[in-house]
């Protein structure tokens, strides 16, 4: 059996699967300030519902990065860059924290050390966050990606000083020194907040007897394990949205064009279908205007839920959320919420609906209105907020080139055909939401628990690079830290049988038996004739492979 769990921003869903589909459900409210607190509840009441049969994995998801990096509570930290020749600091020094240091050194689109790292002056910045106490640091150079001598002599000499220390290509193989620069930065920046959050997820584990592999959804709709996890946790951003749409697979046979809504307490995460597909951040997610290099699902979230607080302004303006001050008044809550709304006007029957219907009416007094206006104002302002959200990132998206999770470029305009909407409110605002898109609508069974679904059912995924140089006799795959002497008649060909094994290996090594060469696309291969000092008729040869994001097969046919 698959255990799922979502720790959604109102609510920790859980669910758990067989061949069957849907043996199990639990749901409690999200604490805040005390996540594992809901964890273990959610545990505790899911595991005594289904006792008897052992769990083969446990996935989770969690919006603890994400919220990390929104609410701007990151850590110090010492970022420690080497850009060479080329590119102007004011292209990639974009507010990364107040601690950024730039150091003499240069290596070239080779590997080629052209210029040594700066030693003294990189040991008194170091120094200086030191008296700063600055524990945390990230280390990038330009073109690491085939030579990491720089970042590894950056990284040695902070060794002594760091609690942890992030390395620019141990995150990505990708050549973008500004990406990485930013991924360094924001990986480093919540490493200890994840690591507290991994550790108790750990003794709960461990506390509810569950001796199964544990992975966490990554924004492309893939897991990694628990253990890479701790040292890459920028890969967890996004996991909710990611969630989302996996759900959504897991639960309808999406073939055309379309609109995903989920609707939950706090936000809709929106998403659009290119011919049954979701979209993919193919070069990577932005925050604050800063580029990663972060793979991600392309998804877009709104502060509308059902627990949305009903406000009026000083000019009479009728507002719902983005906040959620708690559950609706019906559930005892201490404000209007988009929930009591639809209780009043009949959509819904959540809760004691006579609170909800007097805590209206005395906001309706208040402001000298009728309560029928409040509910009719803040009605049709969430579904035009939802409207309007999904139309403005469709019109982006069409806007330029799109690639599919499959890596396919979609060339026509997307046109959506269909609504595909699910979350707790699903079913009171879908005959409401799609008269406004005037599409046909669908709320799949277990709609409410749709997220934990989805990350229950979501493979590993992992992509990484192999770069080689017959002439400087010398391959590297910088995800991996592997760099091996090879000689001058190395081909693509051994080249892409070497990255497939490599994958293969790491995985089998981190959770994941179960996956074989079979299951490894190779992205990118390809090979370049050279002609410099080294030799003639040298090859630079770069493979990607990857496996792609999907879900757990065997067990599609009983969830659908």
């Amino acid at each position: 059996m698959l255990l799922g769990i979502d720790v959604g921003g109102t609510h920790t869903d859980a669910v758990i699967i067989d061949h069957e589909g849907v043996v199990a459900t639990a749901k409690v409210e999200t604490d805040h300030n005390d996540l594992i607190a809901s964890l273990d509840a959610v545990l505790e009441k899911i595991l005594q519902s289904e006792p008897k049969r052992p769990i083969r994995k446990v996935n989770l998801s969690t919006t603890l990065t994400t919220n990390a990096i929104v609410e701007k509570e990151l850590e110090e930290v010492g970022v420690l860059a080497v850009s060479g020749p080329g590119l102007a600091p004011a292209h990639f020094n974009q507010d990364l924290g107040q601690n950024f240091y730039l150091f003499a050194g240069s290596i070239d689109h080779r590997g080629a050390l052209q210029q040594p790292l700066d030693k003294a002056a990189t040991t008194q910045a170091i120094n200086d966050c030191q008296t700063k106490k600055i524990k945390v640091f990230a280390v990038v150079s330009k073109f690491s990606t085939r030579n990491p001598e720089i970042e590894e002599a950056m990284a040695e000499l902070v060794f002594e000083q760091s609690d942890f220390t992030t390395i620019g290509h141990r995150l990505s193989g990708h050549l973008n020194f500004p990406r990485r620069l930013a991924t360094a930065y924001y990986n480093a920046a919540v490493w200890r907040r994840y690591n507290v959050f991994a550790d108790a997820v750990g003794q709960s584990i461990r506390k509810h007897h569950l001796d199964a592999p544990l992975s966490i959804l990554k924004a492309d709709g893939g897991t990694i394990d628990f253990k890479n996890s701790r040292n890459h946790p920028i890969q967890t951003i996004l996991s909710g949205p990611a969630a989302s749409v996996m759900g959504i697979i897991a639960l309808s046979s999406i073939t055309e064009d379309a609109i995903i809504l989920d609707i939950g307490g706090t936000t809709t995460d929106i998403a659009i279908f290119a011919d049954g597909t979701p979209l993919l951040e193919k070069n990577g997610v932005s925050f604050g205007g800063r580029a990663t290099s972060v793979r991600a699902i392309n998804t877009n979230s709104i502060g509308v839920g059902g627990d949305s607080a009903i406000t009026i302004s000083s000019a009479g303006e009728i507002r719902v959320g983005p906040k959620r001050m708690g559950p609706p008044l019906a559930l005892a809550g201490p404000q209007p919420t988009l929930i009591d709304v639809c209780n009043v006007k009949g959509l819904s029957a959540l809760g004691d609906c006579r609170k909800s219907l007097i805590g209206l009416k005395a906001l309706a007094d208040k402001y000298g209105i009728t309560i029928e206006n409040i509910t009719e104002n803040a009605l049709e302002t969430a579904l035009e907020t939802i409207h309007g959200e999904a139309l403005k990132l469709l019109e982006e998206i069409n806007q330029r080139p799109v690639y599919t999770v499959a890596e396919v470029v979609h060339g026509a305009a997307i046109k959506p055909q269909k609504l595909y909407i699910m979350g707790g409110p699903a079913a009171i605002l879908a005959p409401l939401l799609g008269r406004k898109f005037a599409l046909p609508t669908e709320v799949p069974d277990n709609f409410a628990v749709a997220n934990a679904i989805g990350t229950a059912l979501t493979r590993t995924t992992m992509e990484i690079e192999l770069f080689a140089d017959t002439g400087k006799k010398l391959m590297f795959i910088p995800n991996l830290g592997i760099r091996k002497t090879i000689d001058n008649s190395y081909s693509l060909s051994q080249a892409q049988t070497y990255c497939i094994n490599e994958l293969v290996k790491y995985l089998n090594e981190n959770g994941h038996p179960e996956i074989t060469a079979a299951d490894v696309s190779v992205v990118e291969a390809e090979t370049f004739n050279m002609v410099d000092d080294y030799s003639a008729g040298s090859k630079s040869i770069r493979v990607s492979c990857q496996i792609r994001p999907g879900l757990e097969t065997e067990y599609l046919q009983g969830i659908k």
